[in-house]
């Protein structure tokens, strides 16, 4: 292991300072955000207010007043989107309730029928067997109430969250507003006071992760797009009713990691099993399948694309990390850390930034994949032959001789 060590010490000592770096930014984002979440907040509904205002002072209007409309109508279209959804939620609340009897008649009448068929099967059983059936029922039981009251608490801790989240965004939008009035005076300030380094990092960002990330959103709203498409086509076909809410209801769910679509469809599913319209549960067993199995099939190729990663398996896991050690904010920083390493390998930093022995490696793990000519050949990787046709010589080495200067070669006479 000493070898290893003395070999590699300078190796590891990079990485997990760039570890750490990382580690603190997200832990430092993660606190801020906590404290200070309207401001953050207010940055996401500056940059969706923000081009409206921009073309409107453009045209000649004043940006307190271009701002001012701007925000007007993000308001008329968020209070539009919150009153059709809540609209459209109190429409099949309704239908639920008017249908609710039948659907309870339905459960009766099958739990009715499982029950006689298990109570003559017990009959048969002995005694001993039905006690410890009757013992395994009460675990479940008492296992099932347990879940119900910690998902209760869960629901209840969401819809607090869901309290302070929607006052938080109010103040946001008066922030965004507010920023969008004096976003010159803050870029002048930032060009004047900001040193060479920061300017620097923010145009790197702005050229290479800000634009990632946008397309990035660009294409998970088209996976959404297909998503609803082939349910609601599925849904008409099937006749299931509500089309246009389930398809929505599985569009937005489709955002969430880990859950998606089955997390909708499955039990449904289970409660046309259950209730004995087995035609209806196969079809959507189809629709489940085809949509998974085009979305496995898109997924890598349009998100992969957007932002230079093809493994799903690692964006799904550095989400997963990231959320389960930051919460929220690591949820939100995931994908922008994800794209800013891609980049960070793309443009040749991190090869810089952490020292591999040379004799370890023929090609260095952090080279970017495609062959750039600005850096020179890679540490190790041996310098291409140099083509027969005359070029300009490097510096430092020896330049061609005209034949005519003379016959003395030596260039240093």
């Amino acid at each position: 292991m000493l070898p290893l060590y003395k070999k590699y010490w300078r190796t590891f000592f990079d990485i997990g300072l760039v570890i750490l770096t990382v580690y603190l930014v997200m832990l430092a984002f993660s606190k801020l955000y906590q404290l200070a979440a309207p401001v953050f907040l207010s940055f996401f509904v500056f940059l969706l207010i923000e081009p409206l205002a921009r073309f409107l002072n453009r045209k000649g209007m004043a940006k307190p007043f271009a701002s001012a409309i701007s925000v007007v109508l993000f308001l008329v279209i968020l209070l539009g989107v919150l009153f059709g959804a809540g609209l459209l939620i109190t429409t099949q609340v309704i239908r639920l309730q008017h249908n609710l009897p039948q659907y309870t008649y339905i459960v009766q009448q099958q739990f009715t029928e499982t029950t006689n068929y298990l109570q003559h099967k017990i009959d048969a059983l002995p005694a001993d067997m039905t006690e410890k059936l009757n013992g395994y029922f009460t675990d479940a039981t008492n296992i099932l109430s347990k879940w119900m009251v910690t998902f209760f608490k869960y629901m209840v801790g969401v819809l607090g969250s869901f309290s302070s989240f929607m006052a938080n965004f109010g103040i946001a939008i008066i922030l965004a507003f507010f920023l969008s009035m004096e976003i010159k005076d803050w870029r002048r300030i930032a060009h004047e006071k900001l040193p060479k380094t920061f300017k620097t990092a923010y145009a790197f960002l702005q050229g290479n992760v800000f634009k990632a990330i946008g397309s990035y959103l660009k294409a998970q709203l088209i996976l959404i797009s297909i998503t609803f498409v082939i349910i609601l086509a599925g849904l008409l076909i099937l006749r299931t009713g509500n089309v246009l809410t389930i398809a929505l209801v599985c569009a937005l769910v489709d955002v969430l990691p880990l859950l998606g679509v089955p997390a909708v469809l499955i039990p449904w599913i289970i409660y046309l099993f259950i209730v004995g319209n087995t035609p209806l549960a196969i079809g959507l067993i189809v629709l489940l399948a085809v949509v998974m199995v085009v979305r496995q099939l898109l997924e890598p190729k349009i998100t992969g694309n957007s932002i230079g990663v093809s493994s799903a398996f690692l964006m799904l896991s550095f989400v997963i990390l990231s959320s389960s050690l930051f919460g929220i904010a690591g949820l939100i920083l995931s994908p922008i850390l994800l794209i800013l390493l891609k980049e960070l390998i793309q443009q040749g930093y991190l090869q810089q930034w952490i020292h591999l022995p040379e004799e370890e490696f023929v090609v260095s793990p952090f080279a970017a994949s495609q062959a750039s000519t600005a850096g020179g050949p890679v540490s190790g990787n041996p310098a291409p032959e140099v083509p027969s046709d005359p070029v300009p010589a490097a510096p430092g080495t020896q330049a061609p001789v005209d034949p005519g200067s003379g016959s003395d070669n030596n260039p240093n006479t």
